[in-house]
Formats: structure tokens, C-alpha cells, sequence
């Protein structure tokens, strides 16, 4: 039943994605998420006025056999992001909302997709 709600809004998310006009631009902000380094602790990386709309793996997460997710995204743009578990945009998403709250720990990712929506 969960799976089916999860996927039930990722298309969803997509329908309102994908009817978007689309225009090359960037988002105004930063988005920022954290990941284990290879020390073991964690770092941040923050990307300012990433490009919209358009997926971004994370380069130090997007292999799932040789490091862990990122974690704790936060999304201080002026769009809606939508998070993945998995690497180009798949598996299980969640939305973040513009200028939000950081994320807690527990949420993971490895892509992020960055829409033109305001």
C-alpha cells in the first residue's frame, strides 16, 4: 500500500513537472546536503543557483555499491526539488518546498531534480 501511495505521487510530481513550460534558467539560492566522507565524518556541499530544470546525481553518492546516500538535504531555492534514493532520478522521492526547513538526517538521497515551478 505504501509503495503504491509513493508511486502515486511521484507521477503526480512528474505530470506537474513535465507540463511545466521549460526555459533554460537556474534556481536563486542554494541547495545544500551533507555525506559521509572517506574519513568517515560528515561534510556538506552546497550548490549555488543550480540549474533548473534538470536532474543533478550527486557525485559522492551516486554509486550505491561504493558509498552511502546523502542526507539531510536542504532546499533554501526558489523552486520545488524533488529528492530520489536512487542515482538519475529514481526510486523513492520526496518534495521539498522552497526556502524550507533543513531535512533531518534520516532522509537520503542520491539525485536531486530541480524544477522551474516558484
Amino acid at each position: 500500500m505504501r509503495l503504491r501511495h509513493t508511486a502515486a505521487a511521484a507521477l503526480g510530481a512528474l505530470a506537474l513537472v513535465v507540463t511545466l513550460p521549460t526555459s533554460a534558467s537556474a534556481a536563486t539560492g542554494d541547495f545544500s546536503y551533507k555525506f559521509v566522507g572517506p574519513d568517515g565524518y560528515p561534510q556538506s556541499i552546497t550548490l549555488h543557483d543550480p540549474p533548473s530544470p534538470g536532474c543533478v546525481t550527486l557525485p559522492e553518492a551516486a554509486d550505491p555499491d561504493a558509498s552511502e546516500p546523502a542526507f539531510a538535504p536542504h532546499n533554501d531555492t526558489d523552486t520545488w526539488v524533488m529528492v530520489f534514493t536512487g542515482p538519475d532520478c529514481t526510486g523513492d522521492s520526496w518534495t521539498l518546498r522552497p526556502h524550507g526547513h533543513p531535512a533531518t538526517d534520516r532522509l537520503k538521497l542520491r539525485s536531486v531534480y530541480l524544477t522551474d515551478r516558484r
